[in-house]
């Protein structure tokens, strides 16, 4: 059977890889280091709880909100996150495994690709991240498994973030992501990761296509980080190709005022002919602490996918909308464990696109009001 150019390739790579491998095992039976044992390897245990209760004034019939992940339930005390995890850490190794449940799991994993017997969410969504690693040179990590995404500037986890609901730009790029992972820090103000993954945002495989990424973080100070993110990959089963663009910054402006922005610009191949349909969103928050107890926060974003590339919703416009938040975050006394948040959002698109109570059945604003207790043990 004839061998093509990409398994050549494949194969070369593989070759190389193994040579490396094995020289670096000879040189470490030649040279016994300090750190030929992982003696100051550590293991920890971490657990997360996010409760809430949001009232949704649209009033979705089924409960289920609209064109958000988190939270994603109207009048209904439920559970947003929870997680436990154990992580390990040396001088030659890493990983994290944690498992997890809740609504915004229930949410963010649907679209998780079912092809095939063995796929789908049924599974995998209860994994938030199962990840291992191994140390390559002196600042080079390779890691492999199931983690959190490298796009975007919000975390999957509320306590992360300076909001406690998450901006469209982060709720439409990935959260998660499953391939291998390659980081560099060649000092403490560089850190570059290189990915190699399945697709945007999908466990189980729906193409024979991988996907690629890269993210680099500049950390000007300890209180300024400027990023670039980008992703570039054939999607779905049409194998379109996707090309997406992001920066971001996050600033400490004072000790008790933060700043972060992002703009993210995507593109990919249409149904209809070869011509790219695009979609952008902008975002800005803006966080001010009163005390180490109390916290103010405010957001203004706009995203715009008129091709439906990334939110389908079958209206002449697509999805167009405008998003201004403002939250509450108070800290009990005596402990940095336990926070509870409150925030009011407001989005207003540019079609009637949110279903709600009224006789046409949909609105084109959605407003809704959430009140979130959170512990991290």
């Amino acid at each position: 059977m004839a061998v093509t150019a990409l398994s050549r390739c494949v194969l070369i790579q593989i070759a190389a890889s193994s040579v490396v491998i094995s020289s670096l095992a000879r040189a470490q039976d030649i040279h016994p280091s300090s750190e030929s044992k992982d003696t100051t390897t550590t293991i920890s245990f971490s657990g997360y709880v996010d409760t809430y209760y949001a009232y949704d004034f649209n009033k979705p019939v089924n409960h289920d909100r609209a064109f958000t992940t988190q939270p994603a339930r109207h009048n209904e005390f439920n559970v947003n996150l929870a997680f436990l995890g154990a992580k390990v850490s040396g001088p030659r190794i890493r990983g994290r495994l944690a498992v997890q449940a809740g609504t915004s799991v229930q949410s963010n994993y649907s679209g998780e690709p079912t092809l095939g017997a063995v796929s789908g969410p049924s599974l995998t969504r209860f994994l938030q991240e199962a990840v291992a690693g191994i140390r390559l040179g002196e600042s080079v990590w390779l890691d492999a498994g199931i983690f959190f995404s490298h796009v975007g500037m919000e975390s999957f986890i509320s306590r992360d973030n300076l909001t406690y609901t998450r901006s469209l730009s982060a709720d439409y790029t990935p959260y998660y992501e499953s391939g291998a992972r390659l980081m560099w820090n060649p000092n403490q103000r560089i850190t570059t990761t290189l990915v190699l993954v399945n697709g945007w945002q999908n466990i189980s495989e729906n193409n024979r296509d991988k996907a690629l990424g890269l993210r680099v973080d500049l950390s000007q100070n300890s209180s300024t980080t400027i990023s670039y993110y980008n992703f570039i990959g054939k999607e779905n089963q049409l194998r379109q190709l996707r090309f997406f663009n992001g920066v971001g910054a996050k600033i400490a402006l004072t000790p008790g005022l933060t700043m972060q922005a992002n703009a993210d610009y995507g593109s990919q191949q249409n149904d209809a002919d070869d011509s790219p349909a695009h979609w952008y969103s902008v975002a800005l928050i803006v966080k001010a602490e009163r005390t180490p107890r109390l916290g103010m926060s405010a957001r203004i974003e706009r995203y715009a996918d008129p091709h439906q590339i990334i939110v389908p919703t079958g209206s002449e416009e697509g999805f167009e909308a405008t998003t201004a938040s403002f939250g509450v975050d108070i800290t009990p006394r005596g402990t940095s464990r336990a926070v509870w948040r409150s925030e009011l959002r407001g989005t207003w698109a540019d079609d009637s696109i949110f279903p709600d109570h009224s006789a046409s059945g949909f609105s084109r604003r959605n407003v809704a009001a959430v009140t979130s207790l959170t512990l991290t043990f």
